[in-house]
């Protein structure tokens, strides 16, 4: 059964650069104080060591230290864990892959595999692309999930007809001089899937220079803001989506029905 009304909350993080153990506390820090008040907490792209060269060389075991902390906190809270983080592909050592997780407070979880591994850095050298498109259930909320070069790729994201998710949830390391266009698509994908986005993107300046600034928000099915954070701001931002109000835009506005 859905759940009428989903809480999502978004941790806009400052990354420690390639400190994994220095992020899970902050991110533990960051969401002490909401109890089991969230559905769903929610990270940046590779919360753990910030967007970095040594992506390949830090990633973990699919069940390691980072999966544990990620269960640790769903049970904490009630909720869904949501972020990436490399892994290290059981079969096959060699190959890694950035991997959004999904965990549940039940100790089950899914996976992602970043679709578009970013060619214009060393991300697309040092690990494998995802090939399967994802939905999953919550709550009975139907999720897509996207690592941040996918938001760029509106083929990927495409919903079906009838739509098939919900809400379109993208975890992310977008740099700040590129922020008009996160915030642009992030409304762009909302508007043309009939659907809900939450887009989470980390703040500060990583180890070789590269500042972020964030710009993290939930969006609507109308491309209106629901929650977002200060630019360059640390901290959670907070939103709650009705599974009602979606049904009825989708019912009255079925644009779905004219895809190509």
């Amino acid at each position: 059964m859905m759940k009428e009304q989903l809480t999502i909350a978004c941790y806009q993080q400052d990354i420690v650069w390639e400190q994994p153990a220095a992020n899970r506390r902050r991110v533990e820090e960051a969401f002490a104080a909401l109890g089991t008040e969230a559905d769903i907490l929610v990270v940046p792209e590779t919360f753990t060591t910030g967007f970095s060269d040594n992506m390949a060389a830090m990633a973990e075991p699919p069940e390691g230290e980072t999966y544990r902390f990620a269960l640790g906190m769903a049970q904490r809270h009630d909720a869904l864990f949501v972020g990436t983080w490399t892994v290290a592909i059981a079969e096959n050592p060699r190959k890694v892959v950035n991997r959004l997780h999904w965990v549940k407070p039940d100790g089950s979880y899914g996976y992602y595999d970043k679709g578009h591994t970013f060619r214009m850095s060393s991300e697309a050298a040092q690990l494998v692309r995802g090939t399967r498109r994802e939905v999953f259930e919550w709550r009975g909320w139907r999720i897509k999930p996207a690592v941040c070069y996918d938001l760029r790729f509106p083929k990927w994201l495409r919903t079906a007809n009838p739509p098939d998710y919900d809400l379109l949830l993208l975890c992310a390391n977008w740099p700040a001089s590129r922020h008009e266009a996160w915030s642009t698509l992030l409304r762009a994908r909302a508007l043309e899937n009939l659907c809900y986005v939450a887009g989470v993107n980390r703040v500060g300046t990583d180890g070789v220079g590269i500042p972020y600034a964030g710009y993290s928000a939930v969006v609507n099915y109308k491309g209106q803001d629901m929650a977002g954070l200060a630019p360059g701001a640390e901290g959670v931002a907070r939103a709650t989506l009705d599974s009602g109000r979606l049904a009825a835009f989708r019912q009255h506005w079925p644009f779905f029905l004219d895809f190509d």
